[in-house]
């Protein structure tokens, strides 16, 4: 009997032994994520997981390769993102890019991803020139809040609250420049209020600001910025007297940082703060069966990211991350790798603008979620819509309540 089970152990340990060797000799295909993982990590980690999770479901297997997330931290520089991209371009493993939370990167090299064949999908910059370069050779795919839109939810929320002088306050970026577009038309006031701020923004020049928009009577803010800016604009209001204190109706920039726990005590003051998010939420419950299963997988590789066992913070982050690993892999199913990353980049790219089956998602069932670019169907790399973006609000404990359109 001994005997029997030191063969059966060795038995055991040869084919353990071989599995694992086999898989550390199965080729490796990156996918480079270019995102800020310094100033807002929240938002960085959020997709990564989310990103990672779709991948688990195949045990990060396709094909007989390895597929492998690895960080790269731009720092929320536009210059080390391009240097990123170039490295990328040198890597014979590098099979795409998952983009990060900032816009200004991707607006500002467009020419470069799409001209080079730089495979990228964005699961949270939201800038809408970003996935609308003119010419039908795109290589840029968003599952995110697309600023041509986010800025017609912005102001019908505005109208909602019955705000009568809005006043746009951005962020001094390509990304601001293009929802001030966005935003002025949905206002129809071509000379509707603005003001520019930029990067890094100071308490006391969130106060002087304040103070000009209230002493002009606008009773709300549509505010286009991210958390570092979003803290000093609530903190502002929340030192100022009740008669200067506009509601803030947000993009959702604000949410890829440690906003809410350093402007916690503000809100629960009972400041008004609204700001946009895609419309499913982990928080509806009870879950549907799908959605569970996906939420007992976060919280059982990555426990220590979940706060008080209910929530994750950045949440869209995970969401879209999600969604598009599904769809990643999607189109990896209609495809053969060949090994050669430039033919295997054209053939994704081509394959995601023909996804032949419908694909779950935690927002949504896709079915066809994207499609050839062409001038005429400037939406052809979007894969969420208006119907897609919801209002939100933070919970007493930080966790994301999103508010069903009306």
């Amino acid at each position: 009997m001994n005997m029997k089970r030191t063969l059966l152990a060795v038995f055991l340990f040869i084919v353990t032994f071989s599995v694992l060797a086999t898989a550390a000799e199965r080729p490796v295909l990156y996918i480079y994520h270019d995102s800020d993982y310094s100033s807002h990590s929240e938002s960085a980690e959020a997709m990564k997981m989310g990103f990672n999770s779709a991948l688990s479901e195949r045990n990060f297997e396709v094909q007989g390769f390895r597929l492998q997330l690895l960080e790269k931290d731009h720092r929320g520089n536009s210059n080390r993102s391009l240097l990123t991209m170039r490295r990328f371009l040198q890597d014979e493993r590098a099979l795409l890019v998952l983009g990060g939370l900032h816009s200004p990167p991707y607006i500002k090299h467009r020419e470069f991803i799409n001209q080079q064949g730089i495979l990228l999908l964005v699961p949270w910059a939201a800038g809408g020139p970003i996935t609308r370069y003119p010419d039908a050779n795109n290589w840029v795919f968003r599952l995110s809040i697309d600023d041509t839109k986010a800025g017609l939810r912005l102001v019908e929320f505005a109208r909602q609250k019955q705000c009568r002088s809005p006043h746009m306050l951005l962020e001094r970026t390509p990304w601001g420049k293009s929802n001030y577009q966005t935003i002025t038309q949905a206002l129809d006031k071509p000379e509707a209020p603005v003001t520019w701020f930029n990067w890094n923004m100071k308490m006391n020049a969130a106060k002087i600001m304040l103070r000009e928009i209230a002493s002009n009577g606008h009773d709300c803010v549509i505010f286009v910025g991210n958390a570092l800016e979003g803290k000093q604009l609530v903190k502002a209001v929340g030192q100022a007297p009740d008669t200067q204190r506009p509601a803030i109706i947000s993009h959702w920039g604000i949410t890829g940082g440690n906003f809410f726990a350093q402007v916690a005590d503000e809100l629960r003051a009972g400041i008004d703060l609204h700001f946009l998010q895609s419309c499913f939420s982990f928080q509806q419950r009870p879950h549907a069966e799908f959605v569970a299963r996906v939420w007992q997988q976060l919280i059982t590789a990555y426990p220590e990211k979940i706060v008080d066992g209910q929530f994750i913070q950045s949440p869209a982050g995970f969401i879209h991350g999600y969604d598009l690993g599904r769809l990643f892999l999607a189109s990896l199913d209609q495809i053969s790798l060949s090994g050669n990353v430039k033919q295997d980049r054209a053939a994704l790219r081509r394959a995601l603008e023909n996804l032949k089956q419908p694909v779950q998602g935690l927002i949504k069932v896709y079915k066809q979620p994207f499609s050839p670019w062409s001038e005429s169907q400037p939406d052809a790399h979007e894969a969420l819509g208006l119907e897609d973006i919801c209002m939100a609000s933070y919970n007493a404990d930080g966790s994301i309540k999103v508010l069903k359109n009306q």
